[in-house]
């Protein structure tokens, strides 16, 4: 075992340690070595680069990190949703990268419920994904520690579309987003997005692969045969990011695939899973089409409760998202300028999570569940019905004088729910770039001698329209059906209606 020093190759005043016992983490192309004090790795590619590869290295670890660091919410990207290399090196001939280590949070604590076999390795989304990992009468199961709630999948998947947007909005494709180039932790609702070295820049840098398995868009695999500088040829970009994006939130959210159902298109195996992911991709869960829907005895990869669409449909993920799964497995499979960009997914997740019911079972595995507008609100993963009546929020905005619209977006109540400041007025935005102040709950709500009630913290302009009185900061108003709130009398403030359901 031996220290060996190595210098940028951007800037020769900086070098870099790490500890070289002739055994490295081997990945798919690089040689991993931790530094001493391992707070960073330098990954060297085991194959030479050629002046493209050098230069998109370069460019990555300073143009693109600067645009990062200068952008709004540089230091949430950097820390929270990115491993982003930030210098190279060079040694023996060959490049390699000097990346942050991961955080903690994503290497197991336990693993495996009944042995400690993967304790300590990195959680890559597909631990998370496959149906059989969360089975706890599955030998390999693991542990009900390590899982989180269904909720934990929501926000694990909004910090994996703030980080395809903010690429996107760079003019870079990932070219390789997957399971397995993603680190999750469901207990913190954490997402890291790694191995962004081989990013595209078209027109500059083109892939380096073309993405992996269960992910790749099928116009890249329809056209793969074709030679690369064949016109008709279509290489990972955005748009097949956009793909892989929905692909990855369907299996966080319902752990299975979208595109693996029953039918077999060859009895040669390659054959098929090139038709089937390729040229005739087709949605499994398809309105009209059902030759490959999911059938009884015939579930080829997902063979749980969890991987059967009859049992948990894309419906059950709400209007928002199911919208959004429509586009990109109906009506964008095969026209990727169809399919929806990183922003709509993020935006319809955050409604989605306003609609969120906690289940009343404390055994129930999953926790939480979309309210689907039903009479009797019922969690589709345990079958336990809501107790009481249950408050439905419906947000209004101020058209133009004395005229209210709705928003399009709803607020479920629960006991002891936040009110935010991105509720109260359209100003504010909920994304990566809200301050500690808007992240701030200004009321919240309660179930308090057997009435809902809005408990007002920090709202100096609320006011109940139904009464006519206003509601100072520290008192509260009961919701009833058919009240209207005012939260705020700015240019921009919402009105809140609402509806007793359950009852």
């Amino acid at each position: 075992m031996k220290t060996v020093h190595v210098r940028s190759i951007i800037d020769s005043s900086r070098s870099y340690k790490y500890i070289d016992d002739g055994n490295p983490k081997r990945g798919g192309v690089k040689d991993v070595y931790f530094a001493p004090d391992r707070q960073y790795v330098v990954a060297f590619f085991r194959t030479p680069l050629d002046f493209n590869q050098r230069d998109r290295i370069k460019r990555i670890v300073t143009l693109y990190l600067d645009n990062i660091k200068n952008g709004n919410a540089g230091d949430y990207f950097l820390e929270d949703i990115y491993r982003w290399p930030y210098d190279a090196v060079e040694r023996d001939g060959k490049t390699g990268v000097v990346v942050p280590i991961y955080d903690d949070k994503f290497f197991f604590g336990k693993g495996y419920k009944a042995n400690n076999t993967i304790k300590g390795g990195e959680k890559v989304g597909k631990w998370f994904t496959a149906p059989s990992f969360r089975n706890q009468q599955y030998p390999l199961s693991l542990d009900q520690s390590e899982l989180g709630d269904w909720l934990s999948y929501f926000q694990i998947a909004i910090n994996i579309c703030r980080g395809v947007k903010k690429m996107h909005q760079m003019g870079l494709a990932h070219s390789d987003l997957s399971y397995n180039n993603v680190l999750i932790d469901p207990v913190t609702k954490s997402a890291n997005i790694i191995d962004l070295d081989g990013l595209v820049v078209p027109g500059l840098y083109p892939p380096e692969v073309i993405g992996t398995a269960d992910f790749i868009a099928p116009e890249v695999l329809k056209t793969k045969h074709l030679k690369l500088n064949d016109a008709d040829r279509v290489l990972p970009n955005q748009k097949t990011d956009l793909h892989a994006l929905a692909v990855l939130i369907y299996m966080y959210l319902l752990r299975r695939h979208p595109l693996r159902g029953s039918k077999i298109w060859d009895l040669d195996a390659e054959k098929d899973e090139l038709l089937a992911m390729g040229e005739k991709a087709l949605f499994v869960e398809h309105p009209t089409d059902y030759m490959n829907i999911v059938k009884a005895g015939q579930l080829r990869k997902w063979d749980s409760f969890w991987g059967n669409p009859t049992q948990i449909p894309y419906t059950k993920t709400g209007p928002y998202l199911a919208e959004l799964f429509k586009r990109a497995f109906i009506d964008g499979l095969h026209n990727p300028m169809l399919r929806p960009i990183a922003n709509e997914w993020e935006t319809a997740l955050l409604k989605t999570v306003d609609l969120i019911q906690p289940c009343s079972n404390p055994t129930c595995a999953e926790k939480w569940y979309v309210f689907d507008n039903s009479a009797k609100a019922v969690c589709p993963f345990c079958g336990t019905a809501h107790q009481g009546t249950l408050p439905v929020i419906d947000l209004y905005y101020k058209f133009k004088d004395k005229v209210w619209k709705p928003e399009g977006h709803r607020l479920m109540v629960y006991h002891n729910q936040y009110l935010f400041y991105w509720h109260v007025t359209r100003k504010i935005i909920r994304n990566e770039t809200l301050t500690d102040t808007d992240k701030k709950p200004v009321g919240y709500f309660t179930f308090y001698q057997n009435k809902w009630m809005l408990v007002n913290q920090n709202l100096s302009g609320l006011r109940d329209i139904t009464e006519q009185k206003d509601i100072p900061t520290n008192s509260m108003v009961e919701l009833t059906d058919g009240k209207k709130i005012l939260l705020s009398d700015e240019e921009g403030g919402r009105l809140l209606y609402i509806t007793i359901t359950n009852q």
